[in-house]
């Protein structure tokens, strides 16, 4: 039986080398780069038997993304298309004033098209965990409902089902995300949220602890996390507040940071640990995340633990 399985779409990320301007750049860096994907990787590298799930293009550039994600050791379980094409990104790395850039190209991805009937949803039932984003359900109708559908399937299996916002602005407009999410929660039982999101998306106001709880209480989850940035997470379970410090990190490689953090999460929670190691396990494996190029956590077990225990390494002999 799967551990967890994971729904989603994932893109090629085009990045130029370094701080190069993307208009100016005759070569670029690809790397696989997908929410979903990116929570399998990390909880298959720290202990979990993680399952992709999605639809790509029969072509070499959807090989590519499979072939990426089997290297960290992830089954993929993917729907091949002759209709729709590859999702991509790309990514313009900047010092201040320039900051990041990102840019879209996803249009018609054949992810948009993927529909329950063609997914593997006896495997999503019989997993022990089921994980997708706001992400998906913003990419087209069609997903929207299949979102919905992969959800109900997994809750009513009894299959524990975990929600991670992760709103994109470029995708939808705050209210209509709100709409179709708040339809989504009844069948989530971990929510993650960032506490902007909460704010400017579901429409919560006060202390970041009252948000968590009100959350809570209103959609009956197991398990809600409240994400701050660089201030400490909070959780409420069982009507308990949790709160998680973040560990000392570079700023070097942000994105994917939110990924690692709930990758980190999963893979002791749905292992079985408390929630209180759970969240160290989140914010160590988010920490090491940001000194790594790309969207993906390669971290280890002995890594993550190293940081939560408060040991770093200049030079390893």
């Amino acid at each position: 039986m799967t551990d967890l399985v994971t729904f989603g779409e994932t893109m090629l990320r085009l990045s130029p080398p370094g701080d190069e301007r993307i208009e100016t750049a005759d070569q670029y860096v690809v790397r696989a780069a997908g929410a979903e994907s990116n929570v399998a990787v990390a909880t298959q590298r720290l202990g979990l038997d993680a399952t992709w799930v999605s639809k790509l293009p029969d072509s070499p550039v959807g090989r590519r993304v499979t072939g990426e994600l089997a290297s960290h050791g992830v089954e993929t379980d993917i729907v091949w298309s002759d209709e729709g094409r590859q999702g991509t990104y790309y990514l313009e790395s900047g010092e201040s004033p320039r900051g990041n850039n990102v840019i879209y190209d996803r249009a018609d991805a054949a992810v948009t098209t993927a529909t329950p009937d063609e997914l593997p949803v006896d495997r999503i039932r019989s997993a022990s965990a089921f994980h997708t984003t706001g992400i998906t359900p913003a990419l087209s109708e069609t997903l929207e409902v299949t979102t919905q559908t992969l959800l109900e399937a997994a809750a009513d299996a009894g299959t524990l089902t975990s929600f991670d916002v992760n709103y994109r602005s470029k995708l939808w407009e705050p209210e209509v995300a709100r709409e179709t999410l708040t339809e989504l929660f009844p069948h989530v039982d971990v929510l993650i949220v960032a506490q902007r999101d909460a704010e400017n998306v579901l429409g919560r106001t006060g202390e970041a602890a009252s948000i968590a709880r009100e959350l809570a209480e209103e959609f009956d989850f197991e398990v809600t996390i409240l994400t701050r940035g660089s201030e400490p997470a909070l959780a409420v379970a069982d009507g308990t507040t949790h709160e998680q410090p973040t560990f000392e990190a570079t700023s070097a490689h942000p994105v994917g940071t939110g990924d690692s953090f709930v990758g980190g999460f999963l893979s002791q929670y749905v292992a079985g640990e408390s929630v209180e190691t759970a969240l160290e396990y989140a914010a160590g494996t988010a920490a090491l995340k940001r000194s790594i190029p790309g969207d993906i956590a390669v971290v280890t077990p002995t890594e993550v633990a190293a940081v939560i225990e408060g040991g770093t390494a200049d030079i390893s002999r």
